[in-house]
Parts: structure tokens; sequence; C-alpha cells
């Protein structure tokens, strides 16, 4: 008979949030949780979908507010669970202390004189329009004192934007095979990068030896990374295939799968190759939309007839825009919040995953489905190289490289840099492509080794902090926040 131990790491907090008067859910308020007198430790948005929101806690008695900044300035909670909140309150009390999700029901109103005010307006926006005001009232005073003004003005109540010189990664993986591509992943992130690195995992299909070992590899290469999960909400149509779900993760939660402080992330699959900074990447102006993503090469003409895109509903569709593959890119998550494209694509998620024979390859189908509501940026074709597609002359200049997927959705061939005309082991496809591939693999493996003969000492021990922050258990400022 085996036995098994199971931790409890934290219970479930549901609620549904709508605004009083009117009963319309405020998509884009901010509810932070913390401890009584202590730092904020989860944070999270309000969804249109049924003004639906998600947060997690240890058993014991929490506060639930509203996060500071514009949804504190425009709204204040009016009840709880229909008991009437008091305007001045500093939250309301909740107690978690049930195995079931805890589900509450939360009314918010406007304050006084903010009733016209729109809570996803640009705050970037305004801060420039009022700027501008200030500049036509004040032409006459000199352009020291006005610097003065604007410095201080524009500044307070703000926190320095710190995560610009971030790059933060989101990546998955599934399966021992998938995990060696993303330890390969990360070190050829890290090798390239000129500024920090932090990786974001989706903690739910981590296997417990990568758990283990990431604590070490990120003492090791001197990285940072925090561990992510939220649970599907039950309202939202559920896949059953692992695989698929691992999709509906990569691109329903942008809004909500990350602490709001993070601006700016880049997705990068986990059998890809970096060989440039990311930082470029991170810096790159994305022209308004909320995410930009590679088109799919053109390059390699033999493969014409197996470009989908190119013919039947994607064609029409598209309307002469090109069809992105989901391999890699990099989201604007304020505009991304700001626009509410997270429930837009959970809309149309809805929708379509209705039928089987939509949304073959999740991921990538939406988004490019989307496209004319959700803009995409495309990004230049030197962001991603993938053998099937793209030409030999045009490897010499990628920045990263995309090894293969294959997938048979209704016996129909998705392809994204998998060829349709070979059947070549992943691994040692990796090895011809890549050729720096195998050194990256020989040098996971040395660090392996040295763990398991209990020589995990690793040479940067100065960097040590990054590794406890790692595995810490509570808040955003140790580094864990999984929504579960």
């Amino acid at each position: 008979m085996g036995h098994r131990e199971y931790e409890l790491e934290n219970l479930l907090l549901e609620g549904h949030c709508f605004e009083s008067g009117t009963g319309n859910p405020p998509r884009g308020l901010q509810f932070t949780l913390a401890a009584e007198n202590q730092p904020i430790v989860f944070d999270t948005i309000v969804m249109a979908n049924l003004g639906y929101f998600q947060l997690k806690g240890s058993p014991g008695s929490w506060i639930l507010n509203l996060r500071e900044g514009r949804s504190s300035e425009l709204f204040q909670i009016s009840s709880y669970d229909g008991v009437e909140v008091k305007p001045d309150s500093t939250g309301v009390r909740i107690l978690m202390s049930s195995f079931r999700s805890n589900v509450v029901r939360v009314k918010v109103q406007k304050k006084p004189g903010m009733e016209m005010a729109d809570l996803l307006a640009d705050s970037d926006q305004m801060d420039e329009d009022s700027a501008g005001l200030w500049n036509r009232i004040t032409d006459s005073i000199s352009k020291y004192r006005v610097c003065i003004f604007f410095h201080s003005s524009l500044s307070t109540g703000k926190k320095e934007d710190k995560d610009d010189e971030v790059i933060n990664i989101f990546s998955l993986a599934s399966g021992h095979l998938y995990e060696r591509f993303l330890k390969i992943m990360m070190l050829s992130v890290v090798k390239h990068a000129s500024v920090p690195v932090k990786f974001w995992f989706l903690k739910n299909y981590l296997s417990p030896s990568l758990k283990d070992f990431l604590p070490h590899m990120a003492a090791e290469y001197g990285f940072k990374y925090e561990l992510v999960e939220y649970k599907w909400p039950r309202w939202l149509h559920q896949q059953t295939e692992k695989q698929r779900l691992i999709w509906g993760y990569k691109i329903l939660f942008l809004d909500v799968l990350f602490p709001l402080d993070v601006k700016k992330i880049i997705f990068v699959d986990a059998d890809q190759v970096v060989r440039t900074d990311l930082k470029e990447l991170m810096d790159l102006d994305l022209e308004g939309n909320p995410y930009g993503y590679t088109p799919f090469c053109d390059s390699r003409t033999e493969m014409e007839g197996y470009r989908f895109w190119k013919q039947g509903y994607w064609r029409s569709h598209l309307q002469n825009r090109r069809y992105h593959i989901s391999a890699l890119y990099v989201v604007d998550l304020k505009k991304f919040r700001r626009i509410a494209a997270g429930d837009r694509l959970r809309g149309q998620y809805q929708g379509l995953s209705q039928d089987p024979n939509s949304l073959s390859n999740l991921d990538q189908d939406l988004p490019n489905n989307m496209i004319h509501q959700v803009g995409i940026k495309s990004l230049p074709q030197e962001w991603l190289w993938c053998e099937t597609w793209c030409s030999d002359e045009t490897k010499a200049g990628a920045k990263t490289i995309d090894l293969l997927f294959v997938y048979n959705a209704s016996l129909i061939l998705a392809l994204q840099c998998n060829n349709p005309k070979t059947k070549e082991a992943k691994l040692s496809a990796a090895m011809r492509i890549i050729p720096e591939w195998k050194s990256y693999d020989d040098e996971m493996k040395a660090l392996q080794e040295r763990l398991v003969k209990g020589h995990g000492n690793t040479r940067k021990s100065g960097s040590a902090r990054t590794a406890d922050e790692g595995v810490g258990t509570a808040a955003h400022g140790v580094d864990v926040h999984s929504e579960l």
C-alpha cells in the first residue's frame, strides 16, 4: 500500500462584484487581499464575466480592499454579502476557514464627484493631457519652474517603476522531455540578458523534480522565478484534454495570472532557444497594441501547399493580415488590462469552444481570430525562426529558434514548427537544428549531477537569495503568486 502526504497551501476565495444601482460588473476594478496591518499579499481584477474575481489565502482572517490607485480613487465598497459597509471603511474582513471555496458578493459604488469617470481610462494619457493643459496656462512661466511643478505633480503617489529593468519571461511545460527543453530555454535567455531576468511558470503542471531543481538553477545563474496558477472558473467552458488546458492557460488568463505590478511579459515556448537579449523585445514599441506576435514565415517556398492560413476560413477572416504563431509573444499587460482584452478573449472563447471543430490550436487560433477586436503587432520575422516554414538563408539572423509541435485535431494536422514531411525525433532535431543546444544540455546535466552527488554549492553564492525568493510561500515579495 502506497503512502502519500498532502500539504494544504491555500484556500480559494471567489467573488462576484457589481456596481450599486446599475448592477453592472465594474470590469477592471482591482482588489487586494492582505492580513490586518500587513503588506498586501495578493491582488487581482474583476472580470466582465459575471463580475468574477478570484484570490487565495491561508486559513485565517483577511482584509479585502480596493487596490490603491484608480480603483480606490473612483470607487468604494458599499456592501459585502448583503451587509452595508461604511464609506470610510478600510476594507471588509473575510474569514477563510472552509475547504470549499468561499464565494462572496461585493457591491461597489462611485465616490461623489466620480460618477462620470472611466475606470479603464488611460492614466498615462490623462497625465499627458493634464500636462498639456498646464503648459497652455503657464506658458509665461519659466521652463525651470514648470519642470519642477511637473516632476512633483506627476510623481506624487506613484512608486518608481522598477519593473522596467527586469525581463519577465512566462513559460510552461508538461512532462520530463519538455522540462528538459525548458531548462535549456532558460539558460539561453539568461546567458544573453543584459538586465535581471525573472521567470514565471505555470505551477499546475511542473513535476516535483523540476520544482526541486529550480532553486539551485536560480542560485547558479542569478535569476528569479515565481510559480503562478489560477483555478479555471466554473462558468468558463472547461477543456478536458491536458494539452488544450495548457493552451487555455497560455492565453485566457493573462490579465489575472500575474501580480498587477507586472507591466510587461514575454511568453517563450519551452522548446525554443534564444540567441539575443530579450530586453530588446521588452522595449519594443507595440504601436498601441496589447501584444506582439511573430507571423509565420513565408520564405521556405516548398511548404506553400501546407500554409493553412492562406486558404479557406483564415484567408477570408484575416483579410490580407498575417497569421501569427504563438510560440513567442510579448504582452503589454497594462494596455491588455486597460482595454479588457482578457474579457474579450474569454467571451470569444466561450462561444467558439462549444464547437469541437473550432479553435484547433486554441492558444494560437484565438488571438488570430480576434485580431480585428484585439490588435496584434507583427514582430519582425527574425524574432522567430523554425525550419519548417523559414528558409535556411534566414537562419543566421534568427533571434530565437523554435523546434516543433505536432498534434492531431479532428484528424487534421495543425502545424506550428513541425515538418509534415518528416517524423524526426525531437531530441535529434534539436541537436541538428541548433548547434549550441548540446552544450546547453550538457551544462544542465553537469549541474544536475553535482546536485545528485551532494556537491550542490553553486559558483555564484551571492545569488543564493534568488533561490530563497523563488521558493517562498506567501506574498509577491517572496515570489509565490499561486491563485488556487
